[in-house]
């Protein structure tokens, strides 16, 4: 299994190089398609304090600054990916995230960065990414141009989406140097240890040989990052926990502390 097509996202208010260089040296390990995508869109009709409202004349104003600004991350992205890469390029004045989910068909992995825009018209909204896109999202910490992945942790609990997410991450794991499977929590029942040795066997089965832990500690991000922190992991993956409430995205803990993390690279499925 490898990424054969990954979708990088060029926020509209970030500088777009160190993004761009990770999909490119991704695309280069894994043999893939690159497909570059921005967007943004304009907010609706609005009234202010003072009774006024966003007019026509306005918004298009906004349109106009939107599509400028789009060119611009356009010719910065051919500009970086070279040649003997296969790429495309694909931009829209629409919600970010919404462009990002529908675009997922076309790739294996989605790729974005941590800025944490709060304006939902100009910025991926990481959550309803993760849970609506249906492809696995990369999130890559701050500053980061090469997302080397030597040292993984696989965030394990037995559902669904932790099995999704290991799925998913095989072409990582594959090239990893080290793979640590490990719980946190303070149950300690045998079934624990067995769903752990079962990963384990699964992984070698996919020739990656992983170490499994047992995190004693309540079962929330800190403790998480506080373990990927002691063994120097450069990669967690994990699934994503969350559910839908009247379009509002709630999430357990260790999601939201990973969304709200930016020092390490996440690696999430759904």
């Amino acid at each position: 299994m490898s990424y054969k097509s990954i979708i990088v996202n060029l926020a509209v208010d970030a500088h777009p190089a160190a993004i761009v260089k990770v999909g490119v040296e991704l695309a280069e390990r894994f043999g893939a398609h690159l497909i570059g995508l921005a967007a943004a869109d304009v907010p609706p009709l609005v009234a202010t304090g003072d009774g006024m409202v966003y007019e026509g004349e306005i918004m298009q104003i906004q349109r106009t600054e939107i599509e400028k600004r789009l060119a611009e991350l356009r010719a910065e992205f051919e500009r970086l990916v070279p040649a003997s890469i296969g790429s495309a390029w694909g931009q829209d004045v629409c919600s970010p995230t919404r462009f990002l989910s529908v675009s997922a068909r076309a790739a294996d992995l989605i790729v974005i960065g941590s800025e944490k825009g709060e304006n939902v018209f100009r910025a991926v909204d990481v959550g309803s990414l993760a849970l609506g896109a249906g492809r696995p999202v990369l999130v890559v910490a701050n500053n980061v141009e090469h997302v080397m992945a030597k040292t993984v942790l696989i965030a394990w609990k037995d559902t669904r989406e932790a099995r999704r997410a290991v799925a998913d991450a095989l072409p990582f794991l594959a090239k990893a140097n080290e793979v640590v499977v490990a719980t946190v929590g303070t149950d300690r029942h045998e079934s624990i240890r067995v769903s752990l040795a079962d990963i384990a066997v699964f992984l070698e089965h996919h020739g990656i040989m992983a170490r499994t832990e047992l995190i004693t500690g309540e079962a929330d991000g800190d403790h998480l990052l506080t373990f990927a922190r002691s063994i120097h992991a450069d990669l967690i993956v994990s699934g994503a926990y969350g559910h839908s409430r009247l379009r509002e995205w709630a999430f357990g803990g260790i999601t939201r502390t990973l969304i709200e993390e930016d020092s390490i690279n996440r690696f999430m499925s759904y």
